[in-house]
């Protein structure tokens, strides 16, 4: 049975002008935490957070100044979710010294329990790089050495370097073993192949323009070329649902319908090597947001009956909820007797 696990990039904590709802705008901490905890609730593999430092002015209007802080917010949600894992979408990587990146998500790890993916990325505006006093240029190569320094840094604790100082200590440890996975996002070819040779998953910002079952391959073939077919790998996808039929305009990219309409749509994702999917929810409101959430999560879970595909149940209430739907399945088998 094919195993599919599903997350959400949080609203409010990133308010790019794509893709943010118009109640975003006027939601903060109180708005975010319920959202959280629905995911946590409703078994949601992930929830993630985005990273920009300070935009530009001249690109305000098409992404707004609204990025909240990933290593604060991730360790807000720490403290107030018990199951979801804590997602970067993506930390940045050439912005920081690797060393600052590890002693954040190596804390990150030991107060959630080992809940922590470092999802990370190279960077794509390049005002936002000059700001920093980074080059530009230089980001993929920044960002590959990045990833070489954190395995070492999250493997060993006298793992760290900078210049000519060497045997540079770090504590807390992870929780995980060898530290939190890195899932690499990007849909470019050098995204795909860092991904692919660096990586523990993939985290496809936009479609690819090679195509989404082609880029899986690709990925999959240079695993295997690296020697790496064997290790286990979050194969991502992107997606935009409404659960039911919507009153209102959802959008063009936006798949509204059944659950098993849904639920068919995501076998298919499954069927070509996605194992991971992270999931936009269109809501009016948070309260329909929070619906949506349960009716995903719920809904599937019937409609995974129908198809075979296998939604890991992190949540004592899904587990629940799944016992009682398969007997309902049993009962109409047996014409209700």
């Amino acid at each position: 049975m094919t195993t599919l696990r599903y997350g959400m990039t949080l609203p409010i904590q990133g308010q790019s002008k794509l893709m943010a709802e118009p109640w975003e705008s006027d939601a903060g901490a109180g708005e975010m935490a319920l959202i959280a905890l629905a995911c946590d609730a409703a078994g949601f593999d992930n929830v993630s957070v985005c990273d920009h430092v300070a935009v530009p002015r001249q690109l305000a209007d098409r992404m707004s100044t609204v990025w909240y802080d990933p290593i604060a917010t991730l360790g807000w949600l720490a403290g107030i979710t018990e199951r979801v894992r804590l997602l970067s979408q993506v930390y940045v990587l050439p912005y920081r010294n690797p060393l600052q990146t590890a002693k954040s998500f190596a804390t990150l790890d030991a107060l959630s329990g080992g809940r922590v993916v470092l999802g990370v990325g190279a960077g794509h505006v390049e005002a936002e790089f000059a700001a920093l006093g980074v080059a530009f240029a230089d980001r993929g190569r920044l960002t590959d050495e990045a990833i070489v320094s954190l395995r070492q840094l999250f493997a060993d604790e006298w793992g760290g370097q900078a210049g000519e100082a060497t045997d540079l200590g770090q504590q807390p440890r992870p929780v995980q073993a060898g530290g939190p996975p890195i899932w690499v996002g990007g849909s470019t070819a050098p995204a795909r192949r860092r991904a692919a040779l660096l990586g523990d998953g993939w985290l496809p910002q936009g479609p690819p323009k090679i195509g989404m079952e082609a880029a899986v391959s690709e990925i999959l073939a240079l695993r295997e070329a690296g020697r790496r077919g064997g290790e286990a790998f979050a194969m991502g996808d992107m997606a935009v649902f409404y659960v039911g039929e919507p009153s209102w305009e959802t959008g063009r990219y936006c798949l509204a319908g059944s659950p098993e309409r849904i639920a068919e749509f995501l076998v298919g994702r499954a069927g070509i090597g996605v194992t991971h999917v992270q999931v936009r929810l269109r809501a009016r409101d948070v309260g329909e947001l929070i619906d949506q959430i349960a009716a995903f999560a719920e809904s599937w879970l019937v409609a995974q009956l129908a198809f075979g595909l296998h939604v890991p149940l992190r949540h004592p209430g899904l587990a629940l909820l799944a016992l009682v739907i398969t007997a309902a399945s049993v009962q109409d088998t047996n014409g209700g007797k």
